[in-house]
C-alpha cells in the first residue's frame, strides 16, 4: 500500500496549481489535496486565519481516513501543517514545507501586506490580477486578499508559532527554500530548524518563491527522497 501524501497551497493559491507535481507523485503516493476556505472557488468561512485552516485540514484528513499522512506545504501551507503538528502530531509523518515564511513581526506583516492592495494590483500587474480573478472564481479574489492581509497582521502581531512550540514537534521535517526566494530568508528557516528536534534544512539552488517558477520535477524528486 501506498503512503498518503497531502499537499496543502499557499496563500491567495489553490490545489489546481498542484496538478503537474501530483502527476509526478501519483506513482509513488496516494496524492490528495483540497482548496482552504475563500480560496479556488470555495465559499468564504467565518474563521479565515491559519487556526481555521488547521480545522479544515484535519476535517480533510478525518473525511478521507488519513490515518497518518506526509504533507508537502507550499509557503503558507507548510505553516499550517507545522502548527496542526504541534496540535495533532499522530496524524503526520514526515512533513516538508517550502518557501514557508517564519519571521513574523508588525514590520514584517506590514511589509508583506504592502504587496496585497487589490487596486494596486489591477493597476500594475493585471495579469496577476486576471490569473486570481480565474482562479477563485466564483468568489472575489479582492475580498481575499484582504482577508490575507489581516490574517498576516495577526500573524506579525501575537498569532504566529513561537520557538519553545517547533521545539515539540517531534515529526521528521524538511524545511526547504529556495535560493532566489524574494520573501523567504535562509536565516529565518535556519532558525526554526535549529529548534525542531527532527528537522532539516534544504537550500533548492535557482527555485523563487512562487510555485509555478519552481521545477516540479525536481521538487518531486525532493519530496519522494530522490535526491538529497
Amino acid at each position: 500500500m501506498k503512503d498518503s501524501i497531502l499537499l496543502l497551497h499557499g496563500a491567495l493559491g489553490s490545489k489546481d496549481q498542484f496538478a503537474s507535481l501530483i502527476e509526478k507523485l501519483k506513482d509513488e503516493f496516494d496524492v490528495h489535496t483540497f482548496n482552504f476556505s475563500g480560496h479556488g472557488g470555495n465559499e468564504f468561512s467565518d474563521g479565515f486565519s491559519i487556526d481555521g485552516f488547521i480545522k479544515e485540514t484535519m476535517n480533510f484528513i478525518y473525511s478521507n481516513h488519513l490515518e497518518s499522512t506526509n504533507v508537502f506545504g507550499y509557503s503558507m501551507g507548510g505553516y499550517v501543517a507545522l502548527k496542526a503538528a504541534i496540535l495533532y502530531p499522530l496524524r503526520f509523518k514526515k512533513i516538508i514545507t517550502l518557501g514557508t515564511k517564519f519571521n513574523w513581526t508588525p514590520e514584517t506583516a506590514a511589509k508583506e501586506t504592502g504587496r496585497l492592495i487589490p487596486e494596486v494590483i489591477v493597476e500594475k500587474i493585471p495579469k496577476f490580477a486576471d490569473d486570481l480573478q480565474k482562479r477563485h472564481h466564483p468568489q472575489d479574489w479582492k475580498k481575499l486578499m484582504n482577508h490575507t492581509a489581516a490574517m498576516i497582521v495577526a500573524l506579525g502581531n501575537s498569532d504566529a508559532i513561537k520557538d519553545e512550540d517547533f521545539s515539540t514537534i517531534q515529526n521528521e521535517v524538511l524545511i526547504c527554500v529556495g535560493s532566489e526566494d524574494n520573501m523567504v530568508t535562509l536565516e529565518e528557516s535556519m532558525a526554526v530548524v535549529n529548534h525542531l528536534p527532527n528537522g532539516h534544512l534544504k537550500v533548492i539552488n535557482g527555485f523563487k518563491h512562487p510555485i509555478e517558477a519552481v521545477d516540479q520535477n525536481v521538487l518531486a524528486k525532493i519530496i519522494s527522497l530522490r535526491e538529497a
